[in-house]
């Protein structure tokens, strides 16, 4: 029913996320704040539950392909992150809806993640551009995709409300296959 890879190298493990491992994550997902920039909700198991079963149906779908994210360095999970807006006509996909718990920012894990989807979506998947969408407040994750490469190509105004009821700019971010190839 599952055909969502596993994707790893020495230091995560990317496996399917599931409503058999998604508690896995509670401790995490209820740290305050964690998804502040985020138009989503994790912060209780009941939301995280949701969370978890909307970016199901949107698998089944063939839009995203969710994954729970395994920290080989701490022996833990450590969060999630999914495919996302997959768009095989175009071949162009978003890698988004991704959190990882505070102990684990910072530490290199994300960049590792990145890398391995990175190359899975390029190589394996064959597609031609990779795109991220950052609140621009959120000036960590901005240096964390322009590290990897990408660019800035334009800032939607005005246009995710968050949980809070603010309405964020949104920062499109791209990565062409040919740049992630030349890096």
């Amino acid at each position: 029913m599952n055909n969502t890879p596993t994707l790893e190298n020495e230091r995560v493990i990317l496996s399917p996320l599931t409503l058999d491992n998604y508690e896995k994550l509670i401790s995490i997902a209820s740290q305050d704040k964690l998804v502040q920039y985020s138009p989503s909700d994790i912060a209780t198991p009941a939301s995280l539950k949701n969370y978890v079963e909307i970016a199901l149906e949107q698998q089944k779908a063939g839009t995203s392909i969710p994954f729970i994210i395994y920290d080989r360095k701490h022996n833990a999970f450590a969060g999630c992150t999914r495919f996302m807006h997959i768009n095989t006509k175009n071949k162009i996909l978003h890698i988004g809806s991704t959190w990882i718990g505070r102990e684990f920012q910072g530490t290199g894990l994300n960049t590792q993640m990145k890398k391995l989807m990175l190359d899975y979506a390029f190589t394996t998947m064959n597609f031609e551009k990779v795109e991220f969408r950052v609140d621009e407040r959120n000036l960590a994750s901005r240096k964390a995709v322009e590290k990897l490469g990408c660019t800035l190509e334009g800032i939607l105004r005005k246009d995710v409300y968050l949980l809070n009821g603010f309405k964020r700019n949104t920062c499109c971010y791209g990565l062409l296959r040919e740049e992630w190839q030349s890096n």
